[in-house]
């Protein structure tokens, strides 16, 4: 099963850089170009679409505001056809080692329909900050199933725990941290403005 898993999040990692520079292309912006927008520096850039290295959420949240893409809408262009239906075990799993982070697409983006479900998992200790929204305005509903997280909106500092749920419209900085003891479990809804 882990082979499985490794296999799955290796090929995902090979689409998404593919996916990464094919958007560049279609901007017809070059890696300086990029970098200049993004503040990411062009090797890092260059070496992330050659595979050499995996994202954090930090660097996808800024490519993904470059590119005016939520996170979800990104991943679900690197997947094949996503059924309407969709499988518990067909569901893209992106981990962010180094910051203590999974993402699972519950229900991916599809054409026509502005909101989609993600399932966050925040190892205690994990820090997620996100310099700029993917795409201003973007509507959020966090709703804690394990655990205590802290959202921190703008200037707002939000505590939650399990059972409650955080709503607003992102149009500012964002920060997910989770202060343990144990993991922090959510489900996030996005709304496309």
């Amino acid at each position: 099963m882990r082979e499985e898993v490794a296999a799955h999040d290796a090929q995902m990692e090979v689409r998404l850089a593919d996916r990464l520079a094919r958007l560049r292309e279609e901007h017809g912006w070059s890696l300086d170009e990029l970098a200049r927008r993004t503040g990411v520096s062009r090797s890092t850039l260059s070496r992330l679409e050659r595979t050499e290295i995996s994202p954090t959420a930090a660097l996808l949240n800024r490519l993904c505001a470059a590119y005016g893409r939520t996170m979800s809408r990104l991943l679900a262009e690197v997947e094949q056809e996503p059924p309407q239906l969709v499988r518990a075990d067909r569901q893209t799993v992106w981990r962010d080692g180094s910051s203590g982070f999974t993402r699972r697409s519950v229900s991916p983006p599809h054409p026509g329909l502005r909101g989609e479900l993600v399932e966050g998992i925040l190892r205690p200790g994990a820090d997620i900050s996100y310099d700029v929204p993917p795409m201003p305005g973007l509507e959020q509903h966090i709703w804690v199933l394990e655990g205590v997280l802290e959202v921190t909106a703008g200037d707002v500092v939000h505590e939650i725990r399990a059972g409650d749920c955080l709503r607003f419209r992102l149009w500012d900085r964002s920060r997910f941290r989770c202060p343990g003891p144990d993991p922090a479990r959510y489900a996030l809804v996005i709304v496309l403005p």
